[in-house]
């Protein structure tokens, strides 16, 4: 992992703060660019450094107990994934007069459970990625830069936190706040960082610095409870709706002070759409609008602006259910991307091991 670059200002955990994005002038809206050189591909998992995952080792893992936190990789069918991505397909084939058995796989890196790499997501007003890599940076011939292959190489490894959203805005006798009330995974609903902190406070978690971060909204609970009709209905808005994390300032300040990676459950980290992808096809009002971000959704400040692996579709019921048995809801995450040179996202392979 790299050192920051000499020359910023740094807090005590290394980075610079929040208010001093972005580091220089004229680089978009409260990007990190160059902190750790121009040519960096790493972004904030530069702050899974030996001695943090070593640490992250030593406290977490404690009974050996793994859980998955992969959906299948068949978990959308054909006709049935979110912004039309091709669904994943087996071939088997017999190997006759042996016998022996191949198959092959086809499918969108994005379909299931999926880290979204740096070359998915870009500030869409300058369309520049992670460091302004540009378009024509990555369809140039073998190109491979911001590929998901550089975050193979060590994986995503480290403590990792859960918060049981779902599980707090539903295990009270009455909803514990007003937008937790209003709350659906099916619907352009959004969780405000008072939620977040107040559900990390009733489980008694306290984040530190180079966690990985994960959301459990209850969306797994919501799609298994839709009909195929319902679905199809569901599917066929565009652009999608899904609750997530608010897209304000505010929960922004904490990501960045504090995490190396972010995930959830719902196929968009965030409330979806943002004002900028409603508009694109429709003018609906972004009810989740924060003037702060000045247009930007989450995922171009993340991914484009900081290089922070953004993870959706992740499996968090067995983990959730877990963490409420044992009274613990920090572990130790052990992620393996797959190692494609200049690849756009990749499954996880995850685990979380307590």
């Amino acid at each position: 992992m790299a050192p920051p670059v000499p020359g910023f200002k740094l807090n005590e955990n290394g980075i610079p703060d929040f208010d001093d994005l972005p580091l220089r002038k004229g680089d978009p809206h409260l990007s990190a660019w160059g902190l750790y050189g121009d040519k960096d591909e790493l972004g904030t998992l530069n702050r899974l450094t030996d001695e943090r995952v070593a640490a992250a080792a030593k406290s977490e893992i404690r009974t050996g107990r793994r859980i998955s936190l992969n959906w299948p990789l068949n978990s959308q069918q054909s006709g049935r994934s979110f912004f039309s991505r091709q669904a994943f397909h087996q071939e088997l084939i017999r190997k006759d007069p042996r016998v022996v058995n191949d198959d092959v796989w086809s499918f969108n890196s994005q379909v299931a459970t999926q880290w979204d790499g740096l070359r998915h997501y870009a500030y869409q007003r300058e369309a520049l990625f992670y460091n302004g890599v540009t378009q024509e940076d990555i369809h140039g011939p073998g190109s491979t830069v911001n590929g998901i292959h550089a975050w193979a190489e060590q994986g995503i490894v480290g403590r990792g936190i859960l918060v049981d959203y779902h599980g707090w805005r539903t295990g009270a006798p009455s909803p514990p706040s007003a937008s937790a009330a209003a709350f659906s995974p099916l619907a352009q609903t959004s969780i405000p960082l008072e939620d977040l902190l107040a559900c990390l406070a009733a489980q008694g978690t306290a984040p530190r610095f180079g966690d990985i971060l994960f959301v459990r909204t209850g969306f797994a609970a919501a799609y298994a409870a839709l009909t195929p009709d319902e679905l199809a209905a569901h599917r066929a808005v565009v652009p999608h709706r899904f609750g997530g994390v608010a897209r304000s300032a505010a929960l922004l300040r904490w990501l960045w002070s504090t995490f190396a990676a972010v995930a959830g459950d719902q196929p968009s980290f965030e409330s979806w759409p943002s004002a900028s992808a409603a508009a694109a096809s429709s003018p609906s009002v972004d009810p989740d609008a924060d003037p702060a971000l000045a247009g930007h959704a989450l995922h171009e400040i993340l991914l484009a602006g900081w290089g922070c692996p953004v993870g959706e579709l992740f499996d968090l019921e067995a983990l959730a259910a877990h963490c409420r048995a044992e009274r613990r809801w920090s572990f130790f995450v052990a992620s393996e991307p797959c190692n494609v040179p200049g690849g756009v996202a990749s499954p996880p392979n995850v685990l979380a091991i307590f």
